[in-house]
């Protein structure tokens, strides 16, 4: 299944299923062909490991993760501008949140060292990366919109 210029692979953020959805129809609040849910709601998802690399490997829309854990105060001061800032940049780029504490491996994997730590993965790929935590919603917007 491949996508052409007029639509793209968008994940499900309930399923996982991969849909494809016309570029047109991006911001009219498509639905999953599989559960009928929306496939956008302008909230971060919560992947886990297996969820993660489905969205980061079928969804042709960027992908914003912040790699994060319950017990850092820098991540939990920078949840709400997260959940604002996907409020913003949806249909465009999805974000997520991966728990690090849950998913150990991963963090290994993408070689996080410190937390909160935005990824911005696109294709598949990270192209950018920056650790910390970022004041607001339009500091987060503006930094992934600067590395597409």
């Amino acid at each position: 299944m491949t996508a052409t210029a007029e639509s793209s692979h968008i994940v499900c953020p309930h399923c996982h299923t991969t849909n494809r959805v016309r570029v047109a129809d991006m911001r009219s609040r498509p639905d999953c062909g599989a559960c009928h849910q929306a496939l956008f709601e302008g909230q971060p998802l919560a992947l886990d490991a297996t969820s993660f690399d489905r969205h980061i490997g079928r969804s042709q829309i960027p992908v914003l993760v912040d790699f994060w854990a319950p017990w850092c105060g820098p991540c939990r001061m920078m949840a709400p501008a997260f959940e604002q800032a996907a409020a913003m940049l949806e249909p465009q780029i999805r974000l997520a949140k991966l728990n690090t504490e849950e998913a150990q491996a991963l963090a290994a994997r993408f070689n996080i060292r410190s937390i909160p730590t935005l990824a911005l993965f696109v294709g598949g790929k990270e192209v950018a990366r920056q650790a910390g935590a970022f004041r607001s919603a339009q500091d987060i917007a503006q930094w992934a919109r600067s590395h597409l």
